[in-house]
């Protein structure tokens, strides 16, 4: 029986804590031996990353209990934390970083061993931290032996930016862990970012990325190549592709010598070669290997070690693509046809695996969460290995986004998901037109893939609209897209956003008196800059955001992006107006909606001194908000209880400015 009910009143068995026990994906999948392992999220554990491990017969289990918590903080977004070697004789070795104490640790899984620390402490800054690691080699069949080579990031000073990065190689048998004179450092300090090394099949050569201030990843970096000397140590070291305004995401070496390496020169992060004995310049053209499709084969480095693409031993390439959604394919380097996957999956993460002919990677689609994926491309065969999905409630109350294409100003294209309210036994009064959010997502050079997310269904089940915008700036629909913001953050996210909820409230889907905008990180910076340089919302949820551009382009956030406003905004010194005439912080007369403020208290990158100095800005003006900051966040929120209460304030925050009675969650007390 369908019951007809206003919108947003529907009941909905897809609580808070439901949503916030499925927060988080895989990440980071490798094989070890016949082996696969990869992190996973533990919300209901403090938030902390669990290392899983799926044995050669299928079965899996946790390798590290709690406390153990695999996850760097190099950069601050991390990147690659752990990595393993199979021996001859005792089973695995494994190496990890501990997010508590950001010191690298090695076990060994199948021993009653504790793991045992592998790098010191520092007091200086912030400290030691460590990604991206590669084992090489353990040597002997007993004990632990060898080295692990890997990004240091080391601090220097106080200050977020007093740092430096260098490729190290770390000794196995823990003589370091004591003696900071224990790591020898591989590379020099020519750049200020690096990646871990990719070392060739013959052992002799090293490659990895690396670029310097004011560049980010996705706007410009070098693929660096070195010989390794008879004692592992580097020589030769000079750039072979790459430029300021070129981005390379990603290289591995082939088995003939040759460099695989994705590049955007041509507008498109495309699968490329070069042989490092080549004269300068001897690229093979990009439609040699992905056949200048026009869809990414590559995305931007926010962390470490991210992987688009890896070689198999038969010498096809498998590789992540496509335009918006992606696709895993296999690509025939000497034909360039691409055999894509068949399966529901819309989102493959940037992480993969291979071994033998089989090809592992996490993927996700509109009506499952992250799973761990295998393919076997000698006969095409895929099956589900871990992080199985199960649906905690009945599938119908999903809802069933829509992919479009919506029109902004100046006739630009603006790509956003639509997830439409939906409910399996509930429909709103006839005439009646939805509330709807629009979602922005972080970066802002960043991406909302088309998956399912049970924040959302949280919403569309309780009769309340979603729309994810994936605003101008965004990755995924190549570089032009992508750089639509330069210069213009705060101007055309804002615009594309609103652009979509008009366009939603003009065809009828929306009501044009109940839209909201909420946003996290960046996604919070446009969300504050849509209420207080527009009148569309009624409403918005400002989460971990960036709020004063001058105060967080001077000292205010850490030192991977303290120079990203610089192509953002523009120079500080050129256009300092600017600064001020965008920020949130100095518009607060213009704010007239309501609105809640989420802040992690432990967050360098949008340090809560922001969210503080706004809410002084703010006194005696009237404005209904709230305020709710926690203890043990940081930046993005992983704590099941934390999850919880803002998920809750959230929709009451929306029940209260659209009229609806929502009894079932806790009323968020608004202050003016």
């Amino acid at each position: 029986m369908v019951t007809t009910a206003p919108y947003g009143t529907w009941p909905s068995p897809i609580d808070a804590a439901l949503a916030a026990s499925h927060d988080g994906r895989p990440e980071f999948v490798a094989t070890v031996g016949d082996e696969v392992w990869w992190t996973e999220p533990r919300p209901a554990e403090g938030g902390r990353r669990a290392l899983v491990r799926c044995r050669a017969d299928g079965t899996t289990e946790p390798a590290l209990p709690a406390p153990w918590n695999a996850r760097s903080r190099v950069i601050e977004y991390g990147g690659q934390p752990w990595a393993g070697a199979e021996r001859s004789e005792g089973g695995p070795l494994i190496v990890f970083v501990h997010f508590d104490d950001q010191r690298l640790y090695a076990f060994e899984p199948d021993s009653s061993r504790a793991p045992w620390p592998l790098t010191p402490v520092s007091d200086v800054g912030d400290g030691l931290r460590w990604a991206d690691p590669q084992l090489r080699p353990v040597r002997t069949e007993s004990g632990a032996q060898g080295e692990v080579w890997c990004v240091m990031e080391e601090f220097t000073g106080d200050s977020p930016t007093d740092v430096r990065r260098v490729i190290v190689a770390v000794p196995l048998d823990g003589t370091a862990a004591d003696d900071r004179s224990r790591v020898r450092e591989l590379s020099d300090d020519r750049h200020r970012f690096v990646t871990g090394p990719k070392i060739s099949h013959d052992r002799r050569r090293a490659a990895w990325i690396a670029w310097d201030h004011p560049q980010m990843p996705w706007d410009g970096t070098v693929a660096m190549v070195a010989d390794i000397t008879d004692e592992d140590t580097f020589t030769g070291v000079h750039p072979l592709v790459g430029d300021i305004d070129e981005s390379v995401c990603q290289v591995e070496w082939d088995r003939d010598g040759s460099l695989l390496f994705v590049s955007d020169v041509s507008g498109w992060w495309e699968l490329q070669r070069i042989r490092p004995d080549a004269p300068e310049g001897a690229v093979v053209p990009s439609s040699r290997l992905c056949g200048g499709r026009s869809e990414e084969f590559g995305g931007p480095m926010w962390r470490i070690g991210l992987r688009w693409f890896r070689l198999l031993d038969n010498g096809l390439i498998a590789v992540i693509h496509g335009k918006g959604t992606t696709r895993l394919g296999v690509l025939d380097p000497e034909t360039g046809e691409l055999a894509d996957v068949a399966g529901p999956w819309t989102a493959w993460a940037e992480t993969l695996a291979v071994q033998d002919t089989r090809v592992i990677g996490i993927a996700a689609s509109p009506h499952t969460a992250a799973e761990v994926v295998e393919l076997d491309t000698a006969d095409g065969h895929t099956r589900i290995i871990g992080a199985h999905h199960r649906d905690a409630v009945d599938p119908g109350y999903y809802s069933r986004p829509q992919e479009r294409t919506f029109t902004g100003p100046d006739g630009r294209e603006i790509h956003a998901h639509v997830h439409p309210p939906h409910h399996p036994s509930h429909v709103g009064p006839e005439g009646e037109k939805a509330p709807y959010v629009i979602w922005a997502h972080g970066g802002p050079t960043g991406h909302a893939p088309l998956v399912l997310d049970l924040e959302i269904a949280y919403f569309t089940s309780r009769g309340i609209g979603v729309a994810v915008v994936n605003y101008g700036g965004s990755t995924g629909y190549g570089r032009a897209y992508r750089e639509r913001l330069r210069e213009q953050w705060g101007v055309v996210d804002v615009e594309d956003c609103a652009a979509v909820a008009e366009a939603l409230a003009a065809e009828g889907a929306a009501d044009r008196d109940r839209l909201a905008v909420r946003g996290g990180s960046a996604g919070g910076w446009t969300t504050a800059a849509s209420l207080t340089g527009t009148d569309v919302y009624a409403c918005g949820t400002i989460m971990y955001p960036i709020l004063d551009l001058a105060g967080w382009a001077t000292g205010e956030t850490h030192d991977f992006e303290s120079q990203y406003l610089e192509s953002l905004v523009g120079l500080i010194d050129e256009v300092p107006e600017r600064y001020r005439e965008r920020s949130p912080m100095y518009l607060t007369g213009r704010l007239t909606a309501p609105f809640l403020l989420l802040q992690g208290l432990d967050d360098v990158i949008c340090p809560p001194v922001q969210c503080e100095r706004f809410l002084t800005e703010l006194e005696g003006r009237g404005i209904p908000h709230a305020y709710l900051a926690f203890e043990g966040e940081s930046h993005g929120f992983r704590r099941v209880d934390t999850l919880v209460r803002a998920l809750e304030a959230e929709l009451s925050l929306y029940a209260q400015t659209f009229g609806i009675d929502r009894p079932d969650v806790p009323r968020l007390e608004l202050t003016k």
